[in-house]
């Protein structure tokens, strides 16, 4: 009896060997310290980052084909003032190729002359009831225009569930991840790519010299850009987009009209060659973008990642909203069904 629960337990032992270990690790084992930061970090003190030992900064820079972060160049300077390593991202929202092809241009023509040190990033984690093999061509047409038009090299930001469940192979052979997942030592693995360049492991950072929740990262020496040189002047004109002329009229301020019109006043200054946009005058004549199916930039919400052990209620007390608010921004049928590694929107008015 004794000999038969022994060959039992060595069984199992032997079977248990047998099953292959699925880590998702670092391409390399130096890791650098970093951040990704946006308009919801407002002003920044990369001063006091750079001593809080971070590394590496992701910097946003654009989205859709008209809005400009606000602070994009103000985050570009300070980082690389303070030493600390630069990259950027665009926050995709092409429904088509067409407009996946309009965004890679306006991209990197507002990042034209800049010296990243680190590979251009996509960001696309919304998306708008397309297709998996919609979302790939998308992906494929913005990421090689990108490199065409740039001379730099990309990179691929998404959560573990789109990474496991919507890109594909393709991409994941041309180009490297950086992967969010949250509360976890390492990302899950995806059954795509081999490694990670990147690991957004939280959103809830605390740093000095930022006021507030930044998402922290890790990154491989992977993330570095090969050609670290500035991306050509001359690489690409702002992407064909129609104007309309309004007139300024009394209490308008550049940056009442940009939220009116779905962009920037960094974006209304330059294409208007103002140069000082604190300075505009009632009666004078500027132009603004006016492009059709505009997707909309709304700032008042955010996105949030499920992780294990979240509920709708749960989620709904910490950005201090109601179930049947976030049901009604995400389109969610059954509130009591939500998936870790799901995005959904969220309100931060309150916050």
């Amino acid at each position: 009896m004794v000999k038969k629960i022994f060959s039992i337990i060595l069984l199992i032992v032997i079977l248990m060997s047998m099953i292959p270990v699925f880590a998702f690790p670092p391409s390399d084992e130096k890791i650098y310290q970093g951040i990704d930061v946006s308009e919801w970090q407002g002003r920044i003190n990369f001063k006091e980052v750079a001593e809080s030992g971070i590394e590496v900064v992701y910097i946003r820079a654009s989205e859709g084909t008209s809005y400009i972060d606000p602070y994009f160049m103000d985050n570009y300077r300070g980082a690389k003032e303070n030493g600390i390593r630069v990259g950027f991202y665009h926050f995709l929202t092409a429904t088509t190729t067409e407009e996946a092809e309009r965004e890679a241009k306006f991209f990197v023509s507002n990042i034209k002359g800049l010296e990243p040190d680190c590979k251009l990033a996509m960001d696309f984690e919304v998306f708008n009831g397309l297709g998996r093999e919609e979302i790939n061509r998308i992906s494929k047409v913005f990421l090689e225009k990108v490199e065409e038009l740039s001379g730099k090299e990309c990179v691929i930001y998404s959560d573990a569930s789109n990474a496991r469940d919507v890109f594909d192979e393709e991409l994941a052979k041309k180009y490297p991840i950086w992967v969010a997942d949250y509360f976890v030592d390492e990302p899950a693995n995806n059954g795509k790519w081999d490694s990670w360049v990147g690991f957004q492991y939280s959103d809830k950072g605390r740093i000095k010299g930022i006021s507030g929740n930044v998402d922290r990262d890790r990154f491989t020496g992977g993330i570095f850009l090969s050609d670290t040189s500035s991306i050509p002047n001359d690489t690409t004109s702002n992407p064909e987009q129609n104007f309309k002329e309004i007139v300024i009229k009394r209490g308008d301020t550049l940056s009442k009209i940009a939220k009116e019109y779905n962009t920037s006043y960094q974006y209304l200054a330059k294409i208007n060659n103002i140069s000082n946009p604190n300075r505009i005058y009632v009666g004078e004549e500027i132009k603004v973008p006016v492009l059709e199916d505009e997707k909309i930039h709304d700032t008042s919400h955010r996105l949030y990642i499920v992780k294990r052990g979240d509920t709708l209620t749960k989620i709904a007390r910490e950005y201090r909203l109601t179930v049947k608010e976030i049901v009604e921004l995400n389109d969610i049928s059954n509130p009591n069904r939500i998936y870790v590694g799901e995005i959904l929107r969220v309100s931060t008015i309150n916050k």
